[in-house]
């Protein structure tokens, strides 16, 4: 039996299990602490519980406290990517790092269509001008005025189709929404979503949605070359990372009157910058604060997402499981 340390959200009927398939559990959720745990706090609390194995979802999980425990036989990262570990570390010392991917995709997919509505119907400035008393007798200004655009018979461009974009895709096609796709290291086998170069997504949609990891390869990946393709009521939208765009290209795209807007929930800097601040506020932008993945279910979703990957990894041998983050690792 193994003893696990628990600091991400994990609601108790995820704990029950783990607990069967793993060992004891100690639980101490970085949300009770008020904040996620620094790399002291996590060697002092691995040390005083005797923890055999670790799970976290904001914690700074940094070389000296994987050092500090090389006994660890697992580290589970409630994330899509495991950005708060220094996984090479764990590598090195043969501790297999075990990751969250979709927790989020349906929280991100219903903020993606949400704010996509909103934003096609002008329901924002609807409801100031509302609030703001300028609706008079007998007056069709409103009608006028803030007639919008379904998105029915629209095409959606995704840039990347992992978890997020797949779940975006599947409910956008009941609307109906045609799906053009781009992703090197991906094909759909669904017919009616088209794969498609990076460039057609940028030319040929009504919508560019991005949905890339953060690489090497795909910082910086979206810039002025692609931005001017798209067309002249084309809206970009990222509810990824901020970093795979470049955002001096979109502002110039937006204060040049070259797309019709953008949709942004991830900003360069959290909180944002100045040039953050002319993105957020300029009046073609719907922007939210970082928020498309967070629901209270997205936690329920990464602990039995987790739970399968360690239920199949320890229990039944598999070690083909796409949440296993460093199978280079020798355990």
């Amino acid at each position: 039996m193994t003893r696990i340390l628990i600091t991400a959200p994990y609601y108790e009927a995820a704990r029950e299990r783990l607990s069967e398939i793993i060992g004891p559990i100690i639980y101490k959720p970085w949300k009770e602490h008020g904040r996620g745990y620094e790399p002291s706090e996590l060697i002092d609390l691995l040390k005083e519980t005797g923890a055999e194995a670790f799970i976290t979802e904001h914690d700074q999980v940094t070389v000296e406290v994987i050092r500090a425990n090389p006994h660890l036989k697992f580290i589970g990262v409630c994330r899509g990517t495991p950005s708060n570990v220094a996984v090479k570390t764990a590598t090195e010392l043969g501790i297999p790092v075990f990751n969250t991917p979709a927790r989020n995709a349906q929280a991100v997919a219903e903020m993606f269509i949400a704010n996509l509505i909103t934003f096609m119907r002008h329901t924002l400035p609807a409801i100031e001008w509302l609030k703001a008393e300028k609706w008079e007798v007998g007056a069709h200004t409103s009608y006028l005025q803030f007639k919008g655009n379904e998105i029915a018979g629209k095409t959606i461009g995704m840039v990347g189709f992992g978890a997020t974009g797949q779940t975006i895709a599947q409910l956008l096609r009941h609307f109906p929404a045609k799906i053009k796709y781009y992703d090197p290291y991906f094909h759909s086998e669904e017919k009616s979503f088209e794969k498609v170069s990076l460039e057609q997504v940028f030319m040929e949609c009504d919508v560019v949605s991005i949905h890339l990891p953060v690489t090497e390869e795909t910082k910086g990946m979206i810039g002025e070359e692609l931005i001017r393709l798209m067309k002249p009521d084309a809206i970009f939208v990222n509810t990824a990372r901020a970093v795979v765009v470049k955002r001096e290209a979109l502002l110039n795209a937006l204060e040049e009157g070259r797309i019709r807007g953008a949709i942004l929930d991830v900003f360069d800097h959290e909180p944002p910058d100045e040039l953050d601040y002319k993105l957020i506020h300029h009046p073609n932008v719907l922007a939210t604060p970082h928020i498309a993945g967070a629901t209270h279910e997205v936690e329920d979703h990464h602990a039995d997402i987790l739970n399968k990957a360690l239920q199949a990894y320890f229990k039944e041998n598999n070690r083909t499981i796409k949440q296993w983050v460093n199978p280079d690792c020798k355990v």
